[in-house]
């Protein structure tokens, strides 16, 4: 029975570089002539996707998918947390959620869950010549190994060596290399292959002095490094730059940044795209007058309903909405856009509360999760986005509720090929539960133009692509530089001598 080659990719962190590395390493090996797929055993992230069979898998894993040039398949992530808070997280197994656990909950529970990533494992394992495997956060978290499923533990079951990434950018490398070394048993520092150095800037001549003096500490070779470049993918989560710093931008795109705020990938096309820059804002006086305001999705639409009001930024959102400038909601933002947020099935804690009211429609929240692809297109839309009318996008559907009254947005067309209408438009206020709507390049093109002519300034937009073709172009930059980066023919011995 044919098997595939694992090799596995750690870190010293979070935020080191593993999801972009294990990306980029799925792109090499696919161009070298291999059938590879990336596998991550347990993510948590905040930014989800919708298979074409309806199951939701983490986001860094649609990317690596893609970098295989693979469809996304949910055996590649098999086990998702979804942060609902600071303590708990909906755990979903195979796609479909099985409910909210908090920490310890999850803890003690997880060992459990080994068959079932064992399975999606070894399925992965049968169809493909190589697999790629992220782990997440770090091995040394010595307090987490007992149970541990997705760094050592994984290694361990796929038998998998390990490249370690570490973050130079950050300072203390080798310490943290060097750690995360001697803080492993004797058994899983078998399993550690190789170091990578990741977010290099300067001169590399005066770097090799501590390579070579860390490789007499552990006996683990450094496989490359990794200079600090910008490239354009999706986040994995939270840790995201793109939630800190807004790009400037004649044309000005205000993101609410919810407390509970998800997949705010739908808004990367805007700047990888069109050009135009996007800004996350936490308080009123960091809103200002934007040309657009957009409320993201939210794991909790009641609870950031509540945080809206107190913080201040329902009274400055409604102000912008009411100066005619343009509203944008989507999936959970689209809800807060309701006159009312009913909870009789108590999915986010029951209750009733107002919405911004701003649409004429209710939300109601139920306890079956959609989960669907979708392909739409616009109605007639009214305001300053007349020019999407009639335009086609496709996206996914995943939320918890529904919305219904007033005006469509626009006609879906779900797999099976039932269509109904969904979203809202009313004047200047729009809003979908479509993730990827603003993927497609026609409709950033008609939505920055009418902002910048808003604003009496001439526009002249980027060659209008889609966003696949995008973001392939990154996929092929990423493993041009890990190509010149690492040595690849290591990488290839470590692939062939397994552990």
């Amino acid at each position: 029975m044919k098997t595939a080659k694992p090799i596995m990719i750690q870190g010293t962190a979070s935020n080191a570089g593993k999801s972009i590395v294990t990306a980029g390493l799925c792109r090499i090996f696919a161009r070298d002539g291999y059938k590879v797929a990336p596998f991550k055993s347990q993510n948590m992230a905040l930014n989800s996707y919708i298979t074409k069979d309806g199951l939701e898998m983490g986001r860094a894993q649609v990317v690596q998918a893609e970098a295989s040039f693979r469809e996304p398949d949910i055996r590649m992530n098999p086990v998702l947390l979804k942060p609902v808070s600071d303590r708990c997280s909906q755990v979903i197994v195979g796609g479909e959620a099985i409910g909210n656990m908090d920490a310890k909950e999850y803890f003690a529970h997880k060992q459990k869950l080994i068959p079932h990533i064992l399975k999606s494992y070894e399925s992965l394992a049968q169809e493909n010549d190589i697999i790629v495997i992220e782990g997440a956060g770090s091995p040394a978290e010595i307090n987490l190994k007992e149970a541990d499923i997705v760094n050592m533990g994984m290694a361990r079951l796929a038998g998998a060596p390990v490249l370690i990434v570490g973050d130079i950018d950050r300072g203390g490398l080798f310490a943290s290399l060097y750690g995360t070394y001697m803080l492993q048993s004797e058994e899983e520092k078998g399993y550690i292959k190789g170091n990578i150095i990741n977010k290099f800037r300067g001169d590399l001549s005066l770097l090799k002095p501590g390579i070579e003096m860390l490789e007499k500490l552990i006996p683990v070779p450094t496989v490359g490094v990794i200079p600090y470049v910008r490239l354009d993918l999706d986040d994995e989560d939270s840790l995201s730059a793109r939630l800190e710093n807004g790009t400037p931008s004649p044309v000005d795109i205000a993101v609410i940044r919810l407390p509970r705020i998800s997949n705010f990938t739908d808004f990367n096309s805007f700047e990888a795209l069109m050009g135009s820059g996007v800004r996350y804002v936490t308080r009123p006086s960091e809103l200002r007058d934007p040309d657009l305001v957009i409320l993201p999705g939210t794991k909790n639409t009641i609870g950031d309903m509540k945080w809206l009001r107190e913080s201040g930024l329902e009274a400055a959102v409604l102000k912008h909405a009411g100066s005619g400038k343009p509203l944008f909601g989507i999936c959970g933002g689209y809800q807060l856009l309701s006159r009312t947020l009913k909870d009789p099935a108590n999915v986010e804690g029951g209750g009733e509360i107002k919405g911004l009211g701003l649409i004429d429609a209710d939300t109601v929240f139920e306890k079956e999760k959609v989960r669907v692809q979708v392909k739409g297109r616009f109605g007639d839309v009214t305001g300053i986005f007349g020019g999407l009318s009639g335009l086609p996008f496709e996206g996914y559907e995943i939320h918890m509720g529904r919305t219904s009254g007033g005006r469509a947005l626009s006609a879906l067309t779900a797999p099976d090929g039932t269509v109904k209408e969904g979203g809202h438009c009313r004047e200047n206020i729009y809003g979908s539960y479509v993730h990827g709507i603003f993927d497609s390049g026609e409709v950033l093109r008609v939505i920055c133009k009418a902002l910048a002519q808003a604003n009496g300034l001439s526009y002249l937009p980027k060659k209008v692509i889609g966003i696949k073709e995008y973001k392939n172009g990154q996929y092929d930059r990423l493993a041009d530089i890990l190509r010149r980066s690492l040595d690849t023919d290591m990488i290839y011995k470590i692939l062939d001598r397994g552990i």
